[in-house]
């Protein structure tokens, strides 16, 4: 049986740089939950469809049967990114893309198994996986990085707006009625606030003693 690492924490904490290190280290595949939904973002809004026309998107998915996982540029946007979080509080939009995590985990690979980041893996998606973590950073520490982040990729962002922005972010997934954001049953909460080399050390500790 293929094992499953979960990677849980709130947005801007660091988890997809940590998976990747993860799948790097230990032979496994990164599957990025957030991708799926701004994936699914990217596409309705390719297609004119609007964020609060939960009908229309309800049907529009039950066509689209398989998500792809390969990332492009365009959604990483800001536009895309809050597009994608309304959206995730649909509890339709929730199961489709928990169903997608599903699927690709059961696809036939020469990996080792998958380790899987996002908001509600450990506690919703993988509750039985081998490893739960829980990404936990700073809001103010989140928000520069974020803010360092697009400055890099040449896109104009204001500090004060992330963090807001950020704030707001933490408040809808924290306390929405689908698959809040919660600390998961059995999971080790690591601190990713300082230098990226105490964050894997913490992590090396976690998984070589559960191997």
């Amino acid at each position: 049986m293929k094992k499953i690492i979960t990677v849980d924490g709130p947005a801007g904490s660091g988890k997809e740089k940590i998976s990747k290190y993860i799948a790097k280290t230990y032979n496994l595949i990164h599957i990025d939950s957030g991708l799926l939904y701004r994936k699914l973002a990217y596409v309705l809004e390719k297609n004119k469809i609007k964020a609060a026309e939960k009908q229309k998107i309800k049907a529009f998915i039950k066509n689209i049967k398989k998500l792809s996982i390969n990332k492009n540029s365009s959604l990483r946007r800001e536009k895309i990114g809050n597009y994608a979080s309304v959206i995730a509080k649909y509890e339709f939009v929730r199961n489709y893309i928990n169903l997608q995590q599903r699927l690709i985990t059961k696809t036939n690979s020469k990996k080792d198994g998958f380790v899987i980041d996002g908001r509600d893996i450990g506690s919703v998606v993988f509750k039985k996986a081998f490893i739960k973590l829980y990404i936990d950073v700073d809001v103010k520490i989140r928000a520069k990085r974020r803010y360092k982040q697009l400055i890099d990729n040449g896109e104009k962002s204001i500090y004060r707006q992330i963090l807001e922005d950020i704030k707001l972010r933490d408040q809808q997934d924290k306390n929405r009625n689908n698959s809040p954001l919660v600390i998961p049953k059995g999971a080790v909460i690591i601190d990713n606030s300082k230098v990226f080399t105490n964050t894997i050390s913490q992590i090396k500790y976690v998984i070589e003693r559960a191997n």
